[in-house]
């Protein structure tokens, strides 16, 4: 007979303990730790070795085969489907994450309103907003007359009681995952074992019944899914909604995709009538921009398959600190300590003693490596007032030696940059490019950069 035990479990990292504690050994917080009721079987009983219990046989197969891509649900939304790998999957799980109200519900009501005008049954369960509240939303929108079914419940088994008895359903978006509760789990809503004992529950009813089901996710402090670990590893694409407050962009990014790309995104801007799709992106970050003033550089860069301009902006002033202040928006701190070392070390510029600014406009936030010319080229612009023509971009890798190392796409950095009017390109060297339209400078050195911007030819 199965009997309860006590555990304690972390609710930030989902680590379990014997004991409570006030600080967890796994991640560090504190008062994170809460007692949870666990079912277990006593010793000896209930547990039958795998060698004595047979099961069935399961049919083996080899790699090569003859399997058609997985069907696509397109909400006619262009930017949301090239976030979900071309539309979304029937039987998958996708989990939607980010800060608070930046906009996951505005969106998901968008797309499934979209799908079902292509009369795809959809149904929207709201564990957060009351039946009233969403449509308000909807009527906000303009999607009041679309015809979505609604549900307002926590309780996951009336919630999967309730889509058994709706046919023909495609797609479910559950929001949120950690506002549900299984009634088979003795915890709190929003627990360890809450969270992933739901997600669990949706997903095997998603495979089940090939149904599409959307999980919108809360995240932490540090901007992380709130909730166990395992939750990204269960579902199969995790898309983060990322975005400044204070700029009306904001990006859908795929950070896993069992059925398409990752680092694909999709570009929105907030508006009174909800998030409206950019449709080219690299026109509208970098319009605004003046061609006269220093530390103002544009980069080529690559968000998954899709080529996008940005500026990226520097101020180096003289610093009256001990130790000069460093602030970083949009990209790797580490990464501006690198190239501000190498600047120092192979070029002379004496980059320490001065007080650095560097932010990426518009809000968006870069990872790639390829980034490191273009930031180069602005702190130069800055430290030494002289503006990098309007007409050019640059991108490229450098590495500690102060070589200028390649980086891949460069066909589709150059093609977009040309589509845009961009005439000049500094880019490294050795690399197979066509560059129809453009002048290419190739180099392979730092201080090749310096001398260019120093002698005004940049």
């Amino acid at each position: 007979m199965a009997r309860t035990r006590k555990s304690f479990i972390c609710q930030s990292c989902g680590a379990t303990s014997g004991k409570w504690a006030g600080q967890c050994e796994a991640c560090g917080e504190w008062n994170s730790i809460l007692e949870e009721q666990t079912s277990h079987h006593p010793a000896g009983l209930g547990k039958i070795s795998p060698h004595l219990a047979r099961g069935r046989a399961i049919t083996l197969s080899n790699l090569e085969g003859k399997d058609r891509p997985p069907p696509r649900l397109l909400s006619t939304i262009n930017e949301f489907d090239r976030a979900c790998g071309g539309g979304l999957v029937p039987g998958s799980a996708l989990l939607i994450s980010g800060d608070p109200g930046i906009g996951k519900s505005t969106i998901l009501l968008q797309a499934v309103a979209r799908l079902a005008a292509n009369d795809i049954r959809t149904v929207y369960i709201s564990g957060e907003e009351s039946i009233s509240q969403v449509r308000m939303r909807a009527k906000r929108l303009g999607l009041d007359h679309s015809p979505v079914r609604l549900g307002a419940e926590t309780n996951l088994r009336d919630i999967l009681t309730t889509l058994d008895k709706e046919p023909g359903l495609q797609v479910v978006v559950i929001d949120s995952i950690q506002t549900m509760y299984a009634d088979t789990a003795d915890s709190a809503p929003g627990t360890v074992t809450q969270v992933r004992t739901c997600a669990q529950e949706l997903i095997r009813y998603a495979k089940a019944r090939n149904v599409c089901v959307l999980l919108v996710g809360h995240v932490t402090k540090d901007g992380q899914i709130a909730g166990p670990r395992v939750l990204e590893h269960m579902v199969d694409t995790v898309l983060y909604f990322e975005g400044d407050r204070g700029h009306q962009f904001r990006i859908l990014r795929a950070v896993k995709n069992r059925f398409g790309g990752t680092d694909e995104i999709g570009v929105f801007e907030m508006s009174d009538l909800g998030l409206q799709e950019v449709l080219n992106p690299s026109a509208l970050f970098i319009g605004n921009r003046s061609g006269d003033i220093s530390g103002s550089a544009i980069f080529a860069g690559m968000e998954g398959s899709r080529p996008m301009l940005m500026e990226i902006q520097a101020l180096v002033a003289p610093s009256s600190l001990g130790q000069p202040r460093r602030a970083v928006v949009g990209w790797d701190s580490g990464r501006l300590a690198m190239i501000i070392a190498v600047l120092d070390g192979r070029c002379g510029l004496g980059l320490g003693a001065y007080d650095i600014y560097l932010n990426v406009a518009g809000g968006l936030r870069i990872t790639e490596p390829a980034a490191d010319m273009a930031v180069a080229a602005a702190l130069i612009s800055s430290l030494s007032d002289r503006p990098i023509a309007k007409e050019t971009i640059l991108f490229g890798e450098i590495s500690l030696s102060g070589e200028i190392r390649p980086v891949s796409q460069a066909d589709a950095r150059l093609k977009e940059s040309a589509k845009l009017g961009f005439v000049h390109a500094y880019m490294p060297a050795n690399i197979k490019h066509k560059g129809k339209g453009m002048k290419l400078k190739e180099l392979d050195q730092i201080t090749k950069l310096v001398d260019l911007i120093a002698q005004d030819t940049l």
